[in-house]
Order: C-alpha cells, then structure tokens, then sequence
C-alpha cells in the first residue's frame, strides 16, 4: 500500500496545476480499476485542511464536503477513519477552528476524555478542557 501526499490531494480538489491534477486523476482510476488502496494519514488530513483553509481561502463547509468525498472513495483508506467521520459531523455543529475539532476527535477515538488546552475557544468543545480548570 503506498500513502498520499497532501499535495497530492490538494491537486485532486483543487486542480489548480492542471497537469498535476491530470495525472493524480490518472493515477486514482487507475488504483481503482486494480483495486489498489491509498493510504491518508492523520497528519495529511490535518494539513490539507490547513492548506484549504489559509492558502485556498475555501469556505468551512466545502472543505467539510470535500472530506467527506473523499471517504466515499473506495481507493483511500484513512488513518482513524472513525475519528475522521466523527470530525466531519462534529465540525459542522460548531465554530471551533477545524484543526482543534480534528486533534479532539482523533483523541477521543484513541481512548482519552478530554484534550487539555489553554485556547479558550476551543474549550468551547465537549472534548477540550481548559486546563486553568484542572483539578491539578
């Protein structure tokens, strides 16, 4: 199994580079037609986000969306892809910046209660706890 790359998938929304995108659409039907698997880990989802959100301008629903997608395509294979669904439905109930929703999610599908934090914005989620507030 080989993972992708953010720019990979960055291309595949974005077809901003046309021959790039050409050939990671050529690429994926391709994978399909061979039943071939990619691997998205966290750390790409949490950057694609990024690069949608500050160096595209994409609006939080569409990135949202554009997620979601991509989990409908039987080529890719995320790492936490519960966590990544959870994040999806979580983040459209709330204003919470993206990348915090995303760290709370994949926290919580690996056992933990809440995620310490001083951002008093992201406190605001069920999953984050101020940690002024800790009983510490």
């Amino acid at each position: 199994m080989k993972a992708l790359d953010t720019n990979v998938l960055v291309r595949f929304l974005v077809k901003d580079d046309e021959q790039q995108a050409q050939i990671v659409y050529t690429t994926f039907k391709k994978a399909e037609e061979q039943k071939e698997v990619f691997f998205v880990p966290a750390m790409v989802v949490l950057e694609t986000i990024w690069v949608l959100e500050s160096v595209y301008e994409i609006a939080r629903n569409d990135i949202l969306a554009a997620l979601e997608n991509l989990l409908l395509l039987p080529i890719m294979q995320f790492e936490g892809q519960p966590a990544v669904r959870t994040f999806i439905t979580s983040a459209r109930s709330n204003k919470i910046d993206l990348a915090d929703v995303l760290i709370a999610c994949f926290a919580h599908h690996s056992g933990c209660d809440s995620v310490l934090t001083f951002d008093k914005k992201a406190a605001k989620f069920e999953l984050f706890t101020l940690i002024s507030k800790y009983p510490y």
